[in-house]
C-alpha cells in the first residue's frame, strides 16, 4: 500500500505548477476522522477522491475544502450581511493555501416548493417566456405576463400552482352505509350530532344508504346552497356537506389541526388538476399567445429533447442572443441525459442524481471560470452510456479553466481524472489516511484496495438459479411505459435495468412495490427527527438499555436520550439549538452535558467500564466486538452485512447518505423469509470492493427463499444477476419498452440494445 503521496503526485505536480500557487495545498486536515491528512491538489485539472465508504472522501473534499472556501467569501460580506447568515465553524485544519470560490453540486433533492420547476431551476422557462413575449400571436405582453408566479400571467383559480385542493367523496362519506350506520366519517357529523340532525331535518332517510339515493338527493347531499330548516322548535341553517367540509378543513391552517381532524384533513384533502387551466398554471391569455403554433405552455409540457428540436426550428432576428442561449441550455441538458424531463417537472419530484445534474447545467454556460467545482458521485442513477456523456461535461468545465473536483466510485470516471486521492485503508477509525495520490496508472500499480479493483470484473454466473413462479405484470401504462406485458421470476436475482428515464422505476415501484409481501429498500429519507439513529431505528438501543440496566439494577428508561436519562439542557439531543427567526438556526454543544446527552448520574453507570454515551459512539463493527452474543449481536450482525459497519450507533440519521439509508432499512427487513425484496441502486455510495460484498448478501438473501428485484445501472450487478429486464430502447417516449427479458449470458450473446453493448464490453474486456 502506498501511504502519503507516491512519486507519480510529485512528477505530475511539478508538472503542471510553475509555482505553489497552481496548487490547493491541505495541511493537517482532521475533520471526522481524518488523521491529520496533508497533500497538494493541482488547480485547473480534474481530480477524483476514491475509497471505501466511510474512508473520509466527502469530509476532506465537503468538510474541508468547500467548506472553508464557502467560510472565506462569508467573511468578505459586511457584518450587517453576515448577521443573516449562518454562522460557519472554520474546518478542522492546520492550513488551506490557494483556495478559490466553490460551488457545490450535490445529490440533495431540490426544495419541494410547488413554485419550482425544472424550467425555472435552469432558467429555460424565463428564456422561453422572452420568445413568447416578442413573437408569440397575439401579442400577449411583456415576459412576466407568461409567469406562473405572477399575478399577470398565473391562472386565477390555482394561483398558478396546478393544481387545488378539493374534497375527496369517498373519504368523506361511505356511499355503502345509511345516515344511521354512521355513513358521513367527518369528525363531529356522528350519529344524532346537531349536524347529522339538521341533515336529517332536511328530509334524507336516515335508513336509506347513500348509494340509492336520487341524482337530485345525491346532489343536494353533496352540494346544496345554504337553506333554512327547522328542528323541533328552532331554524337552522342545511348547506351540502362539501361546502361545509370545504369551510371547515380548507379554511384553516393544517398544521394548526390536532388529533382526528387532522387525520381526516390529510386522508379527505387532496390535490387535483386545476380545470381552468388544465392544469398548466397559466392564465387564458397566456395560453392564447402561439409560436409556430404551439403555446408556452404546450412547450413546457414537451420531452426537452423534442422541444429543443421544435426551438432549433425558430429564427428571428430579433431575439436571436436568447434563442442561442436557449437552444445551447435545452441541448446540455439532453446532453446530460435529462432530454427524457418537461420544463414543467415540478423540482422536488426530481431524484438525487437527477436533481445533481440539473444544477449542473446552470454551471456549463457560466462565465465564471478559476472555480471549484465540488461533485458528489455524478454518475449516480447513470446508465454506462449516460456515464460518457457525463464526463464529457465534467471535462468541458475543467477546460474553462475550473478546478473539478470529484467523490466517485465508478472506474469509468476515474478513468478520466488527471489526478486521483485515494482515501482509507478502511473505514471510520481504520479510515482517514492517505493512501495514494498521483495519476491513473499510479494508483494501479500503488497496491491500494481502489488500484486492485479497478480492473476487477464480476463474471457472469455459470449455473442460473431457476425460477419458483413468476409475478406477472400486464397492461403497465404508468409515465412512459407502452402497455407493457413483462413476467418478474420468483426465488431468483433479476436486475431491472435500461439507461435514465427509460421506465424501470414506474414498472417495479408503480406495479410490484405495493403488493403484499414486497419490502422496498430505497434511498427516500428515513421518518425521524434529529433525535433518531440506527440504534433506535433497527431497535438495537432497546436490549443495550436492558443490558445496562441489567448490569446496574436500574431502570431501563433511564439508559434512552428521549425518556427520563435525558439531559434535562439539551433534551438528549446533545445539541442546542437556537432559532434565529428568519436567519438560519444554529446549533452549539451542550454545555451541561458536553454533547453527550444523558445526565451525570445515567454517565456514571457502566457495562464492561463502558457508559451509554460511549457505546453509542461505537461503530457498528467495534459494537458487534463488545455485544457478542443476544439480540443486539444478531441487529449489529445484519448492520455489518449490509457494509455499514462504520456507521456510528449514534450517528444522526439526518447524516445518512442515500445509499447508507437503503442498506440500513434493508438490515431491519433482513429477518423475513420467504419475502420479495425490492432494491433502487443499492451500488449508491459503494467502493468497487463493497460491490462485491453486497453481491454476497443479494445472493444470501435468495438462497434463504427470497425473490430480489434490484433496479441497478453498475455492470457487476447486471453480469451476477439470474435474470435481467431491460427497459428502453430508449429514455421518456424513446423508452417504456421491454427490450429484453432474460438471462444475462443471453442479454451478452444477442441483445443489441444500450446495456447490451455496455455489459458484452465489460464481461469481454481484458
Amino acid at each position: 500500500m502506498t501511504v502519503g503521496n507516491s512519486g507519480n503526485a510529485s512528477d505530475l505536480t511539478s508538472h503542471l505548477a510553475a509555482d505553489s500557487h497552481d496548487l490547493i495545498q491541505v495541511r493537517g486536515a482532521r475533520e471526522n476522522n481524518l488523521t491529520g491528512v496533508s497533500l497538494d491538489i493541482p488547480k485547473r485539472r480534474l481530480t477524483v477522491f476514491t475509497g471505501v465508504s466511510g474512508s473520509g472522501k466527502s469530509s476532506l473534499v465537503f468538510d474541508t475544502i468547500a467548506a472553508e472556501s464557502r467560510r472565506l467569501i462569508n467573511e468578505t460580506y459586511t457584518a450587517f450581511i453576515q448577521g443573516f447568515m449562518p454562522s460557519l465553524n472554520r474546518p478542522d485544519v492546520d492550513a488551506l493555501r490557494n483556495l478559490s470560490a466553490a460551488i457545490i453540486v450535490d445529490q440533495e433533492r431540490m426544495g419541494a416548493n410547488a413554485r419550482s420547476t425544472v424550467g425555472t431551476a435552469t432558467d429555460t422557462y424565463t428564456m422561453l417566456r422572452i420568445v413568447f413575449s416578442r413573437i408569440g400571436v397575439p401579442h400577449v405582453g411583456p415576459a412576466y405576463a407568461f409567469s406562473f408566479n405572477t399575478p399577470q400571467g398565473m391562472c386565477p383559480a390555482c394561483e398558478g400552482l396546478g393544481m387545488i385542493t378539493d374534497i375527496d367523496v369517498d373519504e368523506l362519506v361511505d356511499r355503502d352505509l345509511s345516515l344511521n350506520e354512521g355513513a358521513i366519517r367527518a369528525p363531529g357529523y356522528g350519529v344524532d350530532t346537531w349536524p347529522w340532525q339538521i341533515i336529517v331535518a332536511y328530509g334524507f332517510d336516515p335508513d336509506v344508504k347513500l348509494r340509492d339515493y336520487a341524482p337530485a338527493q345525491w346532489e343536494d347531499f353533496l352540494h346544496k346552497p345554504p337553506v333554512k330548516v327547522k328542528l323541533g322548535a328552532n331554524n337552522f341553517t342545511y348547506e351540502g356537506l362539501v361546502p361545509k367540509i370545504r369551510r371547515q378543513y380548507l379554511g384553516k391552517d393544517r398544521e394548526s389541526m390536532k388529533g382526528q381532524a387532522r387525520a381526516f384533513a390529510d386522508r379527505t384533502v387532496k390535490l387535483v388538476h386545476c380545470t381552468d387551466c388544465d392544469g398548466t398554471r397559466l392564465n387564458e391569455a397566456a395560453r392564447s399567445a402561439k409560436v409556430e403554433g404551439l403555446s408556452i405552455a404546450e412547450c413546457s409540457a414537451m420531452q426537452i429533447s423534442d422541444l429543443a428540436e421544435f426551438v432549433r426550428k425558430i429564427s428571428d432576428p430579433a431575439i436571436k442572443p436568447v434563442l442561442e442561449n436557449l437552444r445551447s441550455t435545452l441541448d446540455s441538458l439532453v446532453e446530460i441525459g435529462l432530454g427524457y424531463l418537461s420544463l414543467d417537472r415540478e423540482s422536488g419530484t426530481l431524484s438525487g442524481g437527477e436533481a445533481q445534474r440539473v444544477k449542473m447545467v446552470r454551471h456549463l454556460n457560466s462565465s465564471l471560470t478559476d472555480v471549484t467545482y465540488v461533485f458528489d458521485e455524478p454518475t449516480a442513477g447513470l446508465h454506462p452510456h449516460d456515464i460518457q456523456r457525463m464526463n464529457g461535461l465534467l471535462l468541458q468545465l475543467r477546460d474553462k479553466g475550473n478546478t473539478v473536483l470529484v467523490v466517485e466510485h465508478k472506474p469509468e470516471m476515474i478513468a478520466i481524472a488527471d489526478h486521483v486521492v485515494d482515501l482509507g485503508p478502511g473505514a471510520g477509525a481504520a479510515g482517514g489516511r492517505l493512501c495514494y495520490a498521483g495519476d491513473l496508472a499510479g494508483l494501479r500499480a500503488s497496491g491500494t484496495l481502489t488500484g486492485r479493483y479497478l480492473d476487477h470484473r464480476v463474471g457472469l454466473r455459470e449455473t442460473f438459479r431457476r425460477p419458483t413462479g413468476h409475478l406477472p405484470i400486464r397492461g403497465a401504462t404508468l409515465h412512459n411505459l407502452r402497455d407493457v406485458d413483462v413476467d418478474v421470476p420468483l426465488g431468483v436475482l433479476t436486475v431491472v435495468t435500461g439507461v435514465a428515464g427509460s421506465g424501470k422505476s414506474s414498472l417495479i415501484h408503480g406495479y410490484v412495490s405495493g403488493r403484499e409481501g414486497v419490502v422496498v429498500a430505497d434511498q427516500s429519507p428515513i421518518r425521524g427527527s434529529r433525535r433518531s439513529n440506527p440504534a433506535t431505528y433497527t431497535g438495537l438501543l432497546d436490549p443495550i438499555r436492558t443490558a445496562f440496566a441489567k448490569a446496574n439494577k436500574v431502570k431501563p428508561a433511564l439508559f434512552s436520550a428521549n425518556s427520563e436519562g435525558a439531559c434535562p439542557a439539551c433534551k438528549g439531543i446533545g445539541l442546542i439549538y437556537t432559532d434565529l427567526a428568519m436567519m438560519a438556526g444554529v446549533a452549539t454543544v451542550c454545555e451541561e452535558c458536553e454533547g453527550r446527552r444523558f445526565t451525570s448520574e445515567v454517565l456514571s453507570y457502566t457495562l464492561r467500564g463502558k457508559n451509554i454515551s460511549e457505546v453509542l459512539e461505537m461503530p457498528v463493527a467495534e459494537a458487534a466486538e463488545f455485544f457478542t452474543t443476544g439480540p443486539a449481536r444478531v441487529i449489529l450482525d445484519r448492520l455489518s452485512a449490509v457494509g455499514l459497519g462504520y456507521v456510528g450507533l449514534g450517528q444522526p440519521l439526518t447524516t445518512l447518505s442515500g445509499g447508507e439509508r437503503q442498506r440500513l432499512k434493508l438490515a431491519v427487513n433482513m429477518a423475513r423469509n420467504g419475502t420479495t425484496y425490492v432494491l433502487d441502486e443499492p451500488t449508491t455510495g459503494l467502493h468497487l470492493a463493497d460491490v462485491d460484498h453486497l453481491l454476497g448478501l443479494l445472493d444470501r438473501l435468495v438462497d434463504d427463499g427470497n425473490t430480489v428485484i434490484v433496479i441497478e445501472h453498475h455492470q457487476a450487478v447486471m453480469a451476477h444477476a439470474d435474470w435481467i429486464i431491460d427497459i428502453g430502447p430508449g429514455a421518456g417516449h424513446d423508452g417504456g419498452r421491454v427490450v429484453f427479458s432474460g438471462t444475462p449470458a443471453e442479454l451478452v450473446a444477442t441483445g443489441d440494445s444500450l446495456t447490451a453493448v455496455h455489459l458484452r464490453d465489460y464481461v469481454n474486456r481484458p
